[in-house]
């Protein structure tokens, strides 16, 4: 082998493994970023969701509690909001069902919100009746409650994915940085490895040859080095041994 393509194989090699371990980095970086997108896409989206329906029961809430104390026309208009915003926000959790368990969340909140509300609806049609704070904790307050409760359960589901999926990308970012890691050790093991080639096959030839034509020179005798390796140091050599016997080069 030509001395050239010694060394180019050297370094080719080297490429090669940096190619490797920057391809398989950026294989995993595609695929965190991916899991990124759906964990805003998916479980955050859920999450803010379920944040707008509690924001729009509580709207509600107050909505009834204004109503039942006899003001009508401010207690319909916070329930009216309410119930825009929660319906808003429920039609996003329903389309976007992406956990296991979350269908089942969804539907405990449909039918946990159509009961309450059917009382506040009934109670806006009816403006009288048992006092407001009998009424409210007699049959509001659960009906309340329960609502609360189905929409707390959709956003643990949510968060708890959440924390597994960002538990996910810390552990696959670890193993983004291990085929760097890998090359750089890699890398730092071959350099040595060619080094000792280079010394072997092209710096300790040249010190001997350099040696032999000093001494030569010194002594008058012909050079007597032989070159083992059959590249260009060798044709070399064999050439400044033909020079020192006085022998044409090409002979």
């Amino acid at each position: 082998m030509k001395l050239q393509a010694k060394i180019l194989s050297g370094f080719l090699i080297l490429a090669a493994m940096l190619a490797c371990a920057g391809v398989l980095s950026i294989h995993e970086l595609r695929s965190i970023g991916s899991s990124v997108n759906r964990l805003l896409n998916d479980n955050y989206r859920s999450v803010n969701a379920a944040k707008t329906m509690l924001e729009a029961l509580e709207m509600q809430n107050s909505g009834v509690l204004l109503a039942l104390s006899g003001k009508w026309q401010q207690g319909h208009a916070s329930i009216s909001a309410g119930d825009r915003m929660f319906q808003q926000a429920f039609e996003t959790a329903r389309n976007n069902l992406t956990v296991p368990g979350e269908g089942d969340s969804v539907g405990a909140i449909a039918s946990a919100y159509a009961e309450y509300r059917r009382l506040w609806t009934q109670a806006l049609e009816e403006r009288g009746g048992e006092p407001p704070l009998d009424r409210y904790f007699g049959r509001f307050h659960e009906k309340y409650t329960a609502a609360r409760t189905s929409v707390d359960a959709l956003m643990k589901l949510n968060e708890e994915s959440l924390y597994l999926t960002a538990s996910g990308l810390y552990s696959r970012a670890n193993r983004a940085i291990m085929p760097g890691i890998v090359a750089i050790v890699s890398s730092l093991v071959f350099v040595l490895i060619f080094n000792s080639f280079i010394n072997y096959y092209v710096i300790r030839p040249i010190v001997s040859l350099t040696r032999e034509i000093r001494g030569s020179t010194r002594s008058g005798a012909p050079l007597t080095l032989k070159i083992e390796s059959r590249d260009e140091l060798r044709d070399l050599a064999a050439a400044v041994r033909d020079l020192s016997i006085g022998r044409p080069t090409g002979s």
